[in-house]
């Protein structure tokens, strides 16, 4: 690491766009006069407030570097004018592509501007690359996606995802939030009330589009990625499911790219649960100053791709740290995998031919409340123990392994299906079954079966109709240890991580020619040594994690997840953060699909001596065979008297959905 120096932290500049909006930036700088390269992060959470910790941590510990950060409230948030109407639109690239272009023209920067950022942060990353502004010479998207369909919270597989809902009611808070009085002055509550009157019912927004239509295409840089010019590194977790991207775009850029998959949930590397962490701001200097000050860091010389093979799922250790070690291979796809093909009938999964058979699903049972949730960020989120869903599901195991297995990559499910209904769900869990029997999951799949050939434009199934489907597990890595099992669990669905389909649905499975592919990586003689050092590990208190209740009582089953409330005072700005949720209330009576019923709500305020300001949004959701209803509320208060009650009901048509 170079030497470290001094730091300058200024609090807010404006922006200007030709529009009249004003963009929010804060600044740390480099002391000592020479110009520094800059570094650009973009999010809707508050610069000023919310995230401010963040930025307090990354800001000197980059800039003491050398690399000057600048983070950006997205026009409509935080303390930029304007408002924020929904997610990455192309105002908000446009506004990214310009502060970028702004930080280069400035007299302490050398004209080199690069870009980072973990989730939205991430997307808007690799949208405004896709722009190619002339002063972006290199970027850093983290736990993000290039498909906005296929890979983000709102759908899963074709169908509807309860982190869908949830991302909903958070979304809600951030485009309703306040400007703070203290940078914006007086107009302050004028502009706040612009953005309690423009949110939208965003939950019904989004599931009115339930293809992969122009709307979702808007943002997917996969669509085009030699759009992006620049040096890319690409980051992810495993835990963490905004990780497809990944080898999709290490396999398809063209420019000089790199890329690293921890063990991690979604968020920064550093700190980084469940762990083991990495010292991620000796990689971040590597890189920034490799590509932004033209130094020779050693960080391209390096594997293209590095990842951390576990030893044990997420689920297993909890808090963490996952026992494993890192590996390293020097192109994608990697010349080294084997791939290995099981078959799947009457002995389970075998390496050898079996004889056909024909096995039947139904919706008898609710499976997939040892997995319901689709980006975990706490450990009673993570996938449990997977015996009791396995119980419920149809199960292939292979023979105890003589040898240690391990894979890496993407596991592919290939089977026959046929259905009494025109809309139905497939899903697939692969675990790890240890020698004493319990199950660990290691990677999954859900595909609403009417988009087996296009999320574009789907088609419901013939009844009685057999069709060869293709169930994609998401990426991973994992030893399966010698004496343990590999299992193959199939299910109607996974409930509630998905909405079920409309009519319980009677699935046959034809295993004439069903395989479950597995991306099996030889181990090498040697590892590439990781350069980056390890970071503390990190702590995770349990006070802060939510409390999960499951029961099942009179043929209908119930989750409820609730949050503790949260309270976080910064001294330095004289605000407290107060907060709690996504809280869900999930139930359906088993067998009925339209007893559905799925309702969240999310809290956040804002506390000074005379600025009191509290925010409530609540969403529901039940259906019936045609439509999804969706009811949306926002409640906002100031000092204890309300500014905004607003409601929204909607009816959205369901499409094979």
């Amino acid at each position: 690491m170079p030497p470290t120096g001094g730091v300058t932290m200024i609090e807010n500049v404006f922006v200007e766009r030709p529009d009249g909006v004003k963009l929010a930036v804060q600044l740390w700088l480099p002391e000592g006069g020479r110009p520094a390269p800059a570094v650009l992060e973009t999010v809707p959470y508050r610069k000023r407030d919310d995230y401010r910790p963040r930025g307090l941590y990354w800001g000197p510990k980059l800039a003491s570097h050398g690399i000057a950060y600048a983070r950006l409230d997205t026009r409509g948030s935080g303390d930029s004018t304007g408002l924020l109407e929904d997610e990455y639109l192309p105002s908000e690239q446009e506004d990214a592509a310009a502060v970028v272009a702004w930080l280069a023209a400035q007299p302490w920067c050398n004209g080199a501007v690069g870009m980072r950022g973990v989730s939205w942060g991430g997307f808007i990353t690799l949208q405004t690359a896709a722009l190619a502004p002339p002063a972006l010479n290199a970027i850093m998207p983290m736990c993000a996606s290039d498909m906005r369909f296929t890979d983000d919270a709102h759908f899963v597989g074709g169908a509807f995802a309860l982190t869908g809902l949830k991302w909903a009611a958070s979304m809600k808070l951030v485009m309703a939030g306040p400007p703070d009085p203290e940078i914006t002055g007086e107009a302050w509550r004028v502009e706040w009330k612009h953005r309690l009157a423009a949110t939208p019912a965003i939950t019904a927004r989004w599931l009115s589009h339930q293809t992969n239509d122009d709307y979702w295409r808007q943002g997917s840089v996969g669509l085009d990625p030699a759009a992006i010019r620049c040096p890319t590194y690409l980051v992810g977790g495993l835990v963490d499911p905004y990780c497809n991207f990944i080898p999709r775009l290490l396999e398809r850029l063209t420019v000089p790219r790199k890329a690293i998959f921890g063990p991690w949930r979604h968020g920064y590397p550093q700190p980084a649960a469940p762990g083991p962490a990495l010292d991620w701001a000796f990689e971040e200097v590597r890189w920034w100053r490799e590509h932004l000050a033209g130094e020779a860091t050693g960080v391209m010389a390096e594997p293209m791709l590095r990842v951390f093979m576990p030893d044990a799922a997420a689920g297993e250790v909890g808090a963490g740290p996952i026992p494993g070690r890192w590996i390293a291979e020097a192109a994608w796809p990697a010349p080294s995998l084997a791939p290995r093909s099981y078959h799947i009938g009457p002995a389970g999964l075998s390496r050898e031919a079996q004889a056909p058979e024909r096995r039947e699903l139904d919706a008898s049972e609710v499976v997939g409340l040892g997995n319901f949730e689709w980006c975990p960020y706490a450990p009673p989120e993570y996938a449990g123990e997977q015996s009791a869903d396995d119980e419920r599901a149809l199960s292939f195991d292979s023979p105890p392994l003589e040898d240690d297995l391990e894979i890496l990559g993407a596991p592919v499910l290939r089977i026959g299906v046929a259905c009494d209904r025109p809309v139905a769900h497939l899903a697939a869990r692969l675990c790890e079954v240890a020698p004493e029997g319990r199950s660990w999951l290691v990677a999954w799949g859900v595909l609403n079966l009417s988009h087996r050939d296009s999320d574009a434009d789907p088609a419901p199934l013939e009844p009685g109709k057999f069709y060869e489907i293709e169930v994609p597990l998401h990426f991973t890595a994992h030893r399966f240890k010698r004496g343990g099992r590999v299992r193959l669990a199939l299910s109607q669905s996974l409930w509630p991580l998905v909405w079920p389909p409309p009519q319980s649905f009677r699935l046959t499975l034809d295993t004439a020619s069903a395989r479950l592919e597995l991306p099996v990586r030889p181990p090498p003689a040697a590892e590439a040594p990781m350069p980056i050092p390890p970071w503390r590990p990190s702590r995770s208190d349990p006070a802060a994690w939510p409390k999960v209740e499951i029961s099942r009582a009179e043929g209908r089953v119930r989750l409820v997840e609730a949050w503790p409330h949260s309270s976080a005072e910064l001294a330095d700005v004289g605000v407290t953060v107060i907060g709690a949720g996504p809280n869900v209330d999930l139930s359906m009576t088993v067998g009925e699909p339209l007893t559905c019923a799925w309702s969240a709500v999310s809290t956040a305020g804002f506390e000074r001596p005379g600025w009191d300001v509290s925010l409530r949004a609540e969403i529901s959701v039940t259906s019936t065979a045609a439509t999804f209803r969706i009811e949306e509320r926002l409640l906002a208060t100031l000092n204890g008297e309300v500014e905004a009650d607003v409601r929204h009901a909607t009816d959205v048509p369901r499409r094979l959905m």
